[in-house]
C-alpha cells in the first residue's frame, strides 16, 4: 500500500493493444531494502512491557506515528523522483518530449488526444501511454485514431508513477523525436504528488465540472505548465464564470498558461498545438 495517498499499487497491467498480452509487474513501493512493505502493518507495537516515566498514561492502539508516516511518505516520493529522473533521461537521450495529462474524470483527456491525434496526423510521430485503473477502452480509442498506444491498468491505483512509466516505455518503445502523451488515471489529487519524467504538465478542467476546482484541488493546478478549460461550448447552457475560475487558476499558479479550448467543436485547438510544437 502507498503510504502517501493509501492506494494499492499491485496488479500493475502493461498491456499492448495490438498484440492483446499483458506484462504483470507486481507493483511494491520500496524503501531502499530490496522487498516490500505492507505499510497498514508497520506501525504495531508490543504493549506488554511496562514504562517507568513516574506517571500512569494509556496508549491507543489504533494510533499512527506521524513521524513514522511523514518519513515514508518521503522515501516512497524520494524513489519515484530518483525513477523519473531516468526516465527523463531516458526520454531526453531520444529527444521525446513527453506530456503528463491529468484532470478528473470525464474532463474529456481522451476525446482531446482523439482530435490532436487526428489533427496532428502526419506532421509529427506521437504515442501514447494510457493509465486507467482497469479496461482498455481508452487504448482502442487511440489506436483507432491511429496512435501507438500502450496501456497501463493500475488496479487499485489512482495514479501513475515513474516505474510505471518506466515499464510501459520498454513495451511502447515511441520513435526517437516523437510527441509522447501520458494519459495520467482520471484523479486531481494524487497524480499531482508523481513526477513521471515528463517535460511538461498539462491540467484539463472542464466547464461541466463548475468553476470551483482550482480552489478545492489547488495542488493539482499549483503543478500544472498548462492548463486546458475544455468545453467551453457549453457555456451558453451552463453557470459557469470564466473569469472567476482563471483569476482562481492565477492566484494559485502565476507562471501557468491558460487556454480556452472545446475538443469537440475545435475552437481554440491551433493555440494547444502551437503550444505542442513549442515544446520541441
Amino acid at each position: 500500500m502507498c503510504a502517501t495517498c493509501g492506494c494499492s499499487g499491485g496488479g500493475v497491467r502493461v498491456t499492448d493493444p495490438a498484440h492483446r498480452h499483458d506484462h504483470h509487474h507486481p507493483h511494491s513501493h520500496e524503501h531502499g531494502h530490496g522487498h516490500s512493505h505492507d505499510h497498514s502493518h508497520d506501525h504495531d507495537h508490543d504493549h506488554s512491557h511496562d514504562h517507568d516515566h513516574g506517571h500512569p498514561h494509556e496508549h491507543s492502539h489504533d494510533e499512527r506515528p506521524r513521524g513514522h508516516t511523514v518519513l515514508l511518505e518521503q522515501q516512497i516520493l524520494a524513489k519515484n523522483d530518483n525513477l523519473a529522473a531516468e526516465n527523463r533521461r531516458w526520454l531526453a537521450d531520444r529527444r521525446i518530449r513527453a506530456i503528463n495529462l491529468m484532470s478528473s474524470p470525464g474532463a474529456g483527456k481522451t476525446t482531446l488526444l482523439e482530435r490532436t491525434l487526428a489533427d496532428l496526423a502526419g506532421t509529427l510521430p506521437v504515442a501514447v501511454l494510457e493509465g486507467d485503473q482497469e479496461t482498455l477502452l481508452d487504448a482502442d480509442r487511440i489506436t483507432a485514431a491511429g496512435a501507438r498506444v500502450v496501456q497501463i491498468n493500475t488496479g487499485a491505483g489512482c495514479h501513475l508513477d515513474a516505474e510505471m512509466v518506466r515499464h510501459g516505455l520498454d513495451t511502447l518503445d515511441p520513435q526517437p523525436g516523437s510527441l509522447l502523451f501520458v494519459e495520467n488515471v482520471g484523479n486531481l489529487v494524487c497524480p499531482a504528488l508523481f513526477d513521471l519524467g515528463e517535460a511538461a504538465k498539462v491540467v484539463i478542467a472542464s466547464t461541466t465540472e463548475g468553476e470551483d476546482k482550482p480552489v478545492k484541488y489547488p495542488h493539482m493546478f499549483a503543478s500544472a505548465d498548462l492548463v486546458l478549460l475544455n468545453k467551453i461550448d457549453l457555456l451558453p447552457y451552463l453557470v459557469f464564470d470564466v473569469t472567476r475560475w482563471q483569476t482562481a487558476v492565477g492566484r494559485i499558479n502565476t507562471g501557468a498558461q491558460v487556454l480556452q479550448i472545446s475538443a469537440t467543436t475545435g475552437v481554440g485547438l491551433d493555440d494547444w498545438y502551437r503550444w505542442l510544437r513549442a515544446l520541441g
